[in-house]
């Protein structure tokens, strides 16, 4: 794993992704899909076509997408899901990020211990899987096809192989030297990485969702994959055992509800930390961002010092609720967010955290189907390929989850602890107005993701953004420790006036961000979709 911190900035600067698929604005009898990649739209609009609910699709979207962007998410790995149940006009939060475990011990992650750096992002740093239970959570409660039905566009692409685009192409160059004898056997040709234009073909994985499809979850988690994958775990010196594979569970849990102008707006609750994302959304509440004019010096400068403040608020309240309750209400009360939008600095403060990284190695993506159901999803197997270490024999890629925990001091709310619920950043969004669905979005970026969604957000409602524009409009994000990093795309003029305030910049695309908002007609039904897509994926 020597070059894992290489390959991370690579990934930020060049943008490790996929190719941008085509969006519009335009009605559908069936409803759409916002993914990262072309085949897994298709999957998802196939299941649409066959009469499936955004349930169903968002399965097939998710296992093509485990096929199609290999580094970026899948059974390995971990995330988190917003859904909305049109029948029960409700909005639910489904956490797939699971737990660390039980052997768990974050030391190895810290000095002095040797090599506690590699530690935090190879074998050691893999959590429990969760994302499989989590689609099965949702099929079960929700689903209208079959189970066995939903795996056949990520067989297919697996089995026959699908063209590698360059962003993928450049991902496996830069991490083929630590890729094993194994997995290079198909992730390269002659022992030499696959180039843009060859075809990738991996037929253990087809074969393991074959096995999922027919003999259903349990074969994960209790049956002959979590056997295969307990005897690697043991071989490479993760924590991760059979135990852990068949105590991990999906857990429905009440989401997060914020008013802004008008708008309902939701994202996932505790265990997630999304909730920082709410206190950026409750300092603007506070502002005219109208008037601060759009991406102007002043609009950016307060942008960069209330994120600081989310910062704050999520290295201090990101509690296991198992463990202690976090003081959310008064957290994120009108009285709070306005003495911290009262109290935001005229020139560039300094917040210097401890140290966690950021990553667009994730993927998020929307569906929303004709009775107007919604599934907002955000997946991830950490880093780019996870822990860099692949299941022999069933073609997964294992996660490195503890990568995003901060380990100092020992014992933060943010540290690795046995057993305990992981922590994880994401901030998938559903948004309502006047009772009706609206819009929903999210983005990749670890923890950039609460820092991109905000800004999305504001574009769609101060600033009347159609859902692209909102999406592609240039951001900034607050690095740690103390470097503003922002799209190069912002004015030349508004980048100087932020360093005269103090501000370290440093260019960088913001986002891979994906939503959709509803379009209704004059009675109230839906007429189409409002599509964003991150279109500069390949820009550097």
């Amino acid at each position: 794993m020597k070059k894992t911190f290489f390959i991370f900035l690579f990934i930020h600067l060049l943008g490790f992704n996929k190719p941008p698929q085509e969006t519009n604005i335009s009605p559908t009898a069936i409803g759409e899909v916002a993914s990262a990649h072309p085949l897994a739209t298709q999957a998802g609009l196939a299941i649409l076509k066959q009469g499936g609910n955004a349930f169903d699709a968002a399965i097939a979207v998710a296992s093509t997408l485990n096929v199609v962007e290999p580094g970026m998410s899948g059974l390995g790995g971990y995330g988190t899901i917003l859904i909305y149940s049109k029948d029960e006009n409700r909005i639910r939060y489904l956490n797939s990020s699971g737990r660390f475990p039980v052997a768990t011990n974050s030391d190895l992650m810290r000095e002095p211990t040797p090599n506690f750096m590699s530690n935090r992002v190879g074998p050691k740093s893999i959590s429990t899987p969760g994302n499989l239970n989590a689609w099965k959570a949702m099929h079960s409660e929700y689903g209208r096809l079959p189970w066995g039905s939903l795996f056949e566009a990520a067989i297919m692409n697996a089995e026959k192989g699908f063209v590698v685009s360059s962003s993928l192409a450049f991902g496996i160059s830069r991490s083929f030297e630590d890729f094993s004898p194994y997995t290079r056997s198909f992730y390269g040709s002659n022992d030499a990485p696959l180039k843009e234009g060859d075809t990738l073909i991996q037929k253990d994985l087809a074969n393991t969702f074959r096995i999922i499809q027919s003999e259903g979850v349990n074969s994960f988690y209790r049956g002959a994959i979590a056997k295969q994958i307990d005897e690697q775990m043991q071989q490479v010196g993760s924590f991760l055992a059979l135990e852990d594979l068949q105590n991990n569970q999906a857990e429905w849990w009440d989401p997060l509800k914020m008013e802004y102008r008008n708008y309902e707006v939701y994202t996932a609750g505790l265990p997630s930390n999304a909730f920082a994302a709410f206190v950026n959304l409750g300092i603007m509440r506070e502002l005219d961002p109208k008037s601060l004019k759009h991406n102007s010096t002043r609009y950016l400068h307060f942008l960069a010092e209330m994120t600081k403040e989310s910062y704050k608020a999520r290295l201090a309240y990101s509690f296991d609720p198992e463990i202690k309750e976090a003081p959310l209400d008064s957290l994120l009360s009108k009285e709070i967010l306005n003495e911290l939008a009262s109290n935001l600095s005229d020139s560039a403060s300094t917040f210097i955290p401890p140290y966690s990284p950021e990553s667009k190695n994730t993927t998020h993506f929307v569906v929303i189907d004709r009775w107007g159901n919604i599934v907002s999803a955000t997946q991830t197997l950490g880093n780019v390929f996870g822990s860099g270490i692949m299941v022999e024999g069933i073609g997964i890629w294992m996660n490195n989850s503890m990568a995003y925990s901060t380990f100092e001091p020992k014992g933060n709310p943010m540290d690795a602890f046995p057993g305990r619920h992981k922590l994880s950043g994401d901030c998938p969004v559903i948004i309502m107005k006047d009772g009706k669905p609206w819009a929903a979005l999210g983005s990749p970026g670890g923890h950039t993701i609460t820092q991109n969604v905000p800004q999305i957000i504001f574009n769609l409602i101060d600033f009347e953004m159609d859902m692209q524009t909102a999406i592609e409009a240039p951001k900034i994000a607050f690095v740690e420790p103390d470097i503003i990093s922002g799209d190069p795309w912002h004015e030349k003029s508004v980048r100087d006036s932020l360093t005269l305030l103090g501000h370290k910049l440093m260019p960088r695309r913001i986002g891979n961000a994906h939503g959709i908002k509803l379009l209704y007609d004059s009675t109230g039904q839906i007429s189409g979709y409002d599509v964003g897509v991150d279109r500069r994926v390949n820009d550097w």
